[in-house]
């Protein structure tokens, strides 16, 4: 009979599981937990109007469908090639020749299973520990844990609604330090919905041009949903001088409702997506090759549903936005772009529920929309600006009606 081994003082039991130091400062996204604690309400008999997921509620092209259906059919259901395969990154380039007036080579182009993967494999790729990127606030909640994992810093800067939630160029001309290796855009942006132009973009690409260890990463996932003549502008065809230190990345979960086809993609210099490549081989090895069929179709058939969808999305945009700026206490400044208001909830804050409960904090009136009057919204200070709060309108009119209605009669309730 073997002896048993030595337990040493710090020994851990078996049945013990101890997580990643990586993953001490981070946890499952807010948004899918508040998501969660809604859907749970519901089970429970609840009407409950959710309106946290950034999800289109339409459904996906039905030429999109086919093309799927005829991949499985003939026998498309094969690993394909790790980054994308041929057909799909011409479509890629296509897109970006058409949209952007941009010309990527295959190898300066990557496909991911989604565009959040495509983001993680290029802070994989490229940070060390301790460098920093910049994220202007309030912005997507996945970035900062992103940068987190990869072992970076993530550096919020806060951006004023009396400037649209755009960084400046003075902003981030003060947070560049000599670790700064990415800024994001995002345009338009999750939550706040703005937009920047071409001119409002100029002066902020400027300054990381003077800063030769800076790359831009330009999340252009909303790209085609733009309101009231807004024009698109993405930084390497504002500014080409940065074209060797950015990485666009787009893909058709928003413009085409695929949120789950996951297909991602990114276009950028050759060292960069041969690195991303390698960060790939060894999580998912490649996209879908059906979604990959599927994206085929998205980028290359028809476009007339992007644009009337995107007018479905103003009418509620329009909507949601005349009713939280009719609620007591509420101010909604009108998004250029995406499907979201990014609201104050500053004039409700210091008063007191029906049920005695002061409100403090912009979670708090969230929590208090959630449990009395059944809205489920998203705190802003879980996307690091508050006090605000974050609507998705990627929801039905009649949803959207009954959910701004209880919103109103919350905020006259209180005292």
């Amino acid at each position: 009979m073997n002896a048993p081994l030595p337990l040493s003082a710090t020994a851990i039991p078996a049945t013990a599981f101890v997580p990643a130091d990586r993953l001490r400062s981070i946890g499952v996204s807010d948004i899918v937990r508040i998501t969660q604690a809604a859907n749970e309400l519901k089970r429970q008999g609840q009407p409950v109007i959710v309106l946290g997921l950034g999800e289109p509620d339409f459904d996906t092209p039905a030429h999109v469908i086919e093309a799927a259906q005829q991949a499985m059919a003939q026998g498309d259901t094969h690993y394909t090639v790790l980054d994308g395969t041929p057909a799909l990154k011409a479509a890629i380039q296509l897109k970006f020749r058409r949209d952007n007036a941009l010309e990527f080579a295959t190898n300066e182009i990557t496909v991911g299973a989604g565009a959040k993967q495509v983001i993680y494999n290029a802070l994989m790729a490229s940070l060390n520990p301790g460098d920093e990127v910049i994220l202007p606030a309030p912005y997507w909640t996945s970035y900062a844990d992103m940068v987190l994992i990869a072992g970076g810093v993530p550096v919020v800067v806060p951006c004023s609604e009396a400037n649209g939630f755009r960084i400046t160029a003075e902003q981030l001309d003060a947070a560049i330090t000599p670790r700064t290796r990415w800024v994001f855009i995002n345009s338009p942006s999750n939550p706040s919905g703005t937009a920047y132009s071409a001119e409002q973009l100029k002066p902020i690409l400027e300054v990381v041009l003077r800063h030769p260890q800076v790359w831009v990463l330009a999340d252009d996932i909303y790209e085609h949903i733009l309101y009231d003549g807004h024009a698109f502008a993405t930084p390497v065809a504002v500014l080409p001088a940065l074209r060797d230190r950015t990485l666009t990345v787009n893909g058709v979960s928003k413009s085409y409702a695929m949120t789950g086809w996951r297909i991602g993609y990114g276009a950028g210099p050759k060292a960069l997506i041969a690195a991303m490549a390698v960060v790939q081989s060894q999580v998912t090895s490649c996209a879908s090759s059906i979604s990959q069929a599927a994206a085929v179709a998205a980028l290359t058939g028809p476009q007339d549903v992007v644009a009337e969808r995107c007018r479905a999305f103003q009418a509620r945009r329009d909507l949601v936005v005349a009713a939280l700026n009719a609620s007591p206490g509420l101010r909604c400044r009108v998004p250029e772009g995406a499907f979201y208001t990014f609201a104050s909830c500053e004039g409700v804050l210091g008063r007191t529920t029906p049920g005695g409960a002061l409100l403090r904090s912009d979670a708090d009136f969230c929590d208090y929309l959630l449990r009395e009057f059944h809205v489920a919204v998203v705190p802003g200070s879980v996307l690091e600006l508050a006090p605000y709060f974050r609507i998705s309108y990627a929801a039905s009119m009649a949803d959207l009606q009954e959910a701004c209605a209880r919103i109103q009669r919350a905020c006259t309730a209180l005292f």
